[in-house]
Order: C-alpha cells, then sequence, then structure tokens
C-alpha cells in the first residue's frame, strides 16, 4: 500500500510543476509586467518613470528567468521566476501588490471558510444519501417519479436565487440572522446558520439525483438479489449491503471536494459578506491584485491535487483490489 501511495504522489509532482509554469507563462509572460502595471495604475497615459517605480517596489523588475548581470547562483535566484513563482513550492506567497503579507491573510481568511464549507459538507452529505435512499427504496413508485422531478427544478434554479431569496425570507421578512456579516467566536454562529442553511438547499437536486444513480446502479446486481434471496430486509439490503458498495464513487466526489472546502464560496462569501478565502480572491481581482491571484490559482492547484491523492489512498480503505495494483 504504501508503494501505491509514493506512486500517486510521484504522478503529482509533474502536475504541480506543470500548473505552476503555466501560471508563470500567463502572469510574467502572455500579461508582462509592463502591462500589469499599467492595468494597476489605472491611467491612460502612464509615465515610463511611474511603470518602472511600480514595478521596483513589487519586485517586477528583475529579469523573468536569467540574471545575467548578477554572478553564481544569483543568476537564477534574482529572477521573477525564482522569486514569484518557485518560492510558491515552499507556500511562501510573499507579498500582495498592495504590500500585505498573503501567507498572513489566507491563514486569517481560511477559518471564515472553512467554517461555512465543512457544515455544508456534512450536513448536505446526509441530506443527499438519506433522500437518494429513500428515493431508491420506493424506486418506480409515484414518490421517485416526482423527487426526481423536484430534483431537476431544484438543480435548475440559480444558486443566486437561493441566497437572495433566503436573505430577502430569512433576514429582511423573519429578521431571524443578519443578513451579512461576520463576527468571531460563538457570535460567529448567527451570521453562519443562513449561509449553511442555503448552501445544503441548493445541493440538494443534484446531489440526490448523483447518489439516487449510483444507488440504482448497485441495486441491479447480482449480490443484492443474492441477499434478498437470503430473505434480507430491503431497508437491510439497502444500508448494509448497496450503500456500503456504492463507496467509491461516493469517496470520490467527497476526497476531491474537501481541499475545494479550504478556498472557500466566491459567491456565497461575497454576497454574505463573510471575510473568506472566496471574497479575498474576488477583492483581488477586482483591485486587479495580481499577486494575491497568482497565489490562490497556485493553491488552489495544490489542493485539487492533494485531493485526487487522498482520493486514490481511499480507495485503498474501501477496496481491497486497489491495494493489489
Amino acid at each position: 500500500m504504501m508503494a501505491y501511495i509514493i506512486r500517486r504522489i510521484l504522478y503529482a509532482i509533474p502536475i504541480l510543476v506543470g500548473v505552476n509554469v503555466l501560471t508563470f507563462l500567463l502572469f510574467f509572460v502572455i500579461n508582462s509586467p509592463d502591462d500589469m502595471a499599467r492595468m494597476h495604475l489605472g491611467m491612460k497615459r502612464v509615465t515610463p518613470e511611474a511603470v518602472e517605480n511600480w514595478k521596483r517596489e513589487r519586485g517586477y523588475d528583475q529579469p523573468l528567468l536569467v540574471n545575467q548581470s548578477a554572478s553564481g547562483t544569483g543568476k537564477l535566484t534574482e529572477t521573477i521566476f525564482f522569486q514569484k513563482s518557485l518560492k510558491l513550492f515552499q507556500f511562501d506567497f510573499g507579498t500582495s501588490d498592495s504590500g500585505r503579507d498573503i501567507g498572513y491573510d489566507i491563514s486569517q481568511r481560511m477559518w471564515p471558510s472553512l467554517a461555512i464549507a465543512i457544515p455544508v459538507l456534512l450536513i448536505g452529505l446526509l441530506v443527499n444519501i438519506t433522500y437518494a435512499l429513500l428515493i431508491a427504496f420506493f424506486r418506480a413508485t409515484y414518490i421517485d417519479f416526482w423527487s426526481v422531478v423536484l430534483c431537476v427544478v431544484m438543480m435548475s434554479i440559480s444558486g443566486l436565487f437561493y441566497i437572495i431569496g433566503g436573505q430577502y425570507l430569512v433576514s429582511k421578512l423573519l429578521h431571524l440572522v443578519p443578513i451579512s456579516g461576520y463576527d468571531t467566536g460563538i457570535s460567529a454562529i448567527k451570521f453562519l446558520v443562513l449561509p449553511v442553511i442555503i448552501g445544503v438547499i441548493g445541493g440538494i437536486g443534484s446531489g440526490t439525483r448523483w447518489y439516487r444513480t449510483l444507488f440504482l446502479e448497485e441495486i441491479n446486481k447480482d449480490y443484492v438479489r443474492t441477499a434478498r434471496a437470503k430473505g434480507l430486509s430491503e431497508t437491510v439490503v439497502l444500508f448494509r449491503h448497496v450503500l456500503k458498495n456504492a463507496m467509491i464513487p461516493i469517496l470520490t466526489g467527497v476526497v476531491v471536494v474537501l481541499p475545494l472546502l479550504f478556498m472557500g464560496s466566491l459567491i456565497t462569501e461575497s454576497f454574505f459578506g463573510i471575510p473568506g478565502l472566496g471574497s479575498y480572491t474576488i477583492d483581488a481581482i477586482s483591485s486587479q491584485d495580481f499577486a494575491i491571484v497568482r497565489a490562490m490559482v497556485f493553491l488552489g492547484s495544490a489542493l485539487y491535487i492533494l485531493g485526487l491523492i487522498l482520493t486514490d489512498i481511499s480507495y485503498t480503505l474501501v477496496d481491497p483490489r486497489v491495494r493489489l495494483s
């Protein structure tokens, strides 16, 4: 099993290197530091002196790949590629274009993002699997038909409708929770209740249909017919056999999502004023802070690759055949 894990990690390294190189090309070759300076300064007629000062203040005045004016290892280390790209592998994100420590901002903003994302994942998983098992239990009946119709309708509704409708109904009309904002400690709960509820409701349609498909596929297999022939009840068959054997695709969806929870939700955090990583990224894009955007792109890629590795590892826990591959 250890060899299997090491093999998966080694596969991930070139992918992460490729993402890093592609990010470097997008931010420093296709979109040069001079272009970033003009966009950030936001003036129609920017003087060359202003451009050079902006680049010098942020370390963008160095050569891209090789510094011919430096000596020794400085030819490679005193470059934009080393300072702004390779250091990302050490999770050294540097400073933003506005002068803030990106690593410190991430360490502070990750907690509000997790405070929303983890309850949405756990509660949503419980609700979706339970509802899907219920539909599978009443398969080929009116309950199954109208449940699928309801799921399709919920999938067709934009997430913005749930957010705006929830804010209007729960916050503006009923005054149960604040419409937006955030606080620390226990006081944060009142600001998190509505985003969590909306996140769970918004995912019921797609999640339930996905799990229903998995369960119905398992129900038609031979081992299920054998279990029924032994006299096991339908409830026992569903929860003890069907659910267990559907764990691989379920884990695929869950484990891959886990690292993305860290990144937060762009739309939800922006609408509810949650100071998480999602709103952090949106604010960086709006203010054209390229250092933050670059750091978040790399972090998101690294976490997604980590999710794929965790998925492969989780397979070995539920399917012994994977350990032998």
